[in-house]
């Protein structure tokens, strides 16, 4: 097929979270434990799944005409890539992620500074490289194959590592000194690829949905019936994207009401709009929101 994306997921721990994204805008996704090609319900796409670490390396030598990995990784590997969008989601909910240093709790090392002459493991390497000399400070920044937080301080003196509650950090007595960065998770696209006009019209359509997507996972819908002599003193109650819709019944005497709004208010406002008139009140789900 001449008109084929190559799109590559990122495998492990933001997989699953990706997947059911795709899934909300409209894509299904499948893949066994095993397997590296997942299928999808669009015969344009070819997906692959991969690390998101060596993401970037792959969508910039075309290998894949469009990713998503992290931001950091792709300031790791130093990728020539387009930005195409930032969406905000990781492993364990809609925020971004952290690098952060971190040293025991005992430790006389409080910040950056008392990094001279010390020995750091990290899997961000070259970031963290750039971090030290941006502060002065030079140490050794050995790679972290993995379990980076049990290495303070027998095999290392502190650590740069990615956390997204900092849970993992304390239960390993270990205490977050500085924000090195902070990470998103983004949609790159090889350079030949974006300046095709067909791909990078699909990569805009895809990135449309999964936008919207993205933006549903926080906001309801909510539906109402008002009568009509009550109808402005429910709308006070009820924020909305732009101004909800208005509709008439076929009784006259009523309206129907909808919106969106953000799913955390909910709770606090549909005993208020009860208060101020509306019956039939109704929330439901919504898969995608496209301003």
């Amino acid at each position: 097929m001449s008109n084929l994306l190559k799109l590559g997921l990122p495998k492990g721990s933001l997989q699953e979270s990706t997947f059911h994204l795709f899934a909300k805008a409209g894509y299904k996704i499948s893949a066994t434990s095993r397997s590296y090609f997942p299928s999808i319900d669009d015969p344009e796409i070819k997906p692959m799944l991969i690390r998101a670490q060596e993401m970037s390396r792959y969508v910039e030598d075309g290998t894949l005409d469009v990713g998503m990995t992290g931001r950091d990784w792709v300031l790791e590997n130093g990728s020539q890539v387009v930005e195409v969008a930032e969406l905000i989601y990781a492993k364990a909910g809609l925020r971004p992620v952290r690098w952060v240093l971190a040293a025991p709790a005992n430790s006389p090392i409080k910040s950056v500074k008392d990094l001279q002459g010390k020995k750091v493991a990290t899997e961000l390497v070259n970031v963290s490289k750039e971090y030290l000399k941006k502060n002065g400070v030079t140490a050794h920044v050995e790679f972290s194959w993995g379990a980076t937080e049990a290495k303070p301080p027998e095999l290392a003196d502190a650590i740069i590592e990615v956390t997204e509650t900092g849970s993992s950090l304390k239960a390993n007595n270990l205490v977050i000194l500085e924000t090195v960065m902070e990470s998103n998770t983004v949609v790159i696209a090889n350079k030949a690829a974006w300046a095709d006009p067909w791909k990078k019209k699909k990569i805009e359509d895809m990135v449309l949905l999964l936008k919207g997507a993205l933006a549903a996972e926080e906001k309801v819908g909510l539906k109402m019936n008002v009568p009509r002599k009550k109808l402005e003193a429910v709308l006070k109650v009820l924020p909305s994207l732009n101004s909800p819709t208005v509709a008439e019944l076929h009784d006259k005497d009523w309206v129907d009401v909808d919106t969106v709004v953000d799913e955390k208010i909910v709770r606090g406002i549909i005993p208020k709009l009860k208060d101020a008139g509306a019956e039939g009140i109704v929330e439901y789900p919504l898969n995608k929101v496209i301003p």
